[in-house]
């Protein structure tokens, strides 16, 4: 059984969402094979999303990731000791930014610009045609993170919404919408973890071997 069998048999309300949960799979694949970055936020519960998505990508999630013979090398030779302890250690990222970071820049375009463009001044410094920006929002119409997708669609990323069932503003403006199937922000919410990780699954499997 895969992961999106997985995921349906364990939450069946999700199939109406599978194309759509499968074009951002690939998009996200397609921007690591080449050495890209996903950029991915939201608010609230959804800003907690974001840093989940970003964990589970930045290292090991399933898998143990190990480096591969050539870093392993370097780094032991740069490091002697450490370097071993670092080749034995460390694992292999799929580069991923949660635009939730970087508390001094977000308060100082809060305080100097507007709130509404913190996450789109991280998209204009990190974003370009080999990106892809992954937006949270239980109603689509979260300010900040429609500005932050305009600006990265503007520099040539990929856009991905995640959302609720009515889709709001995201409708329309991003490549592809996950809506799934609740209009309460809560129950929204239960469905948004097992649909990210089932992606971030599928995205680990499919670059790492057991």
């Amino acid at each position: 059984m895969n992961n999106f069998e997985d995921l349906l048999e364990r939450y069946p309300a999700l199939d109406e969402c599978l194309d759509a949960i499968n074009t951002a799979r690939d998009a996200i694949i397609r921007v690591f094979e080449n050495n890209g970055t996903l950029l991915v936020c939201g608010n609230g519960g959804s800003y907690c999303d974001a840093e989940h998505i970003a964990g589970e990508l930045m290292k090991g999630f399933h898998k143990k990731r190990p480096l591969s013979g050539e870093l392993k090398k370097n780094l032991v030779d740069f490091g002697g000791e450490l370097g071993v302890r670092l080749s034995e250690g460390l694992q292999q990222p799929l580069r991923t930014i949660s635009l939730i970071g970087m508390p001094a820049l977000s308060t100082a375009v809060t305080n100097d610009i507007t709130p509404e463009f913190a996450f789109a001044q991280q998209v204009m410094a990190f974003a370009d045609d080999n990106s892809v920006f992954w937006g949270i929002s239980t109603s689509g119409d979260a300010s900040n993170v429609i500005a932050a997708a305009v600006t990265a669609k503007s520099l040539g990323a990929y856009t991905i919404g995640l959302t609720g069932a009515v889709g709001g503003k995201m409708n329309g403006l991003f490549d592809v919408v996950i809506k799934v199937p609740e209009t309460e922000t809560f129950k929204i919410q239960e469905l948004h973890l097992p649909v990210y990780h089932a992606i971030c699954l599928s995205v680990e499997e499919y670059f790492f071997e057991d």
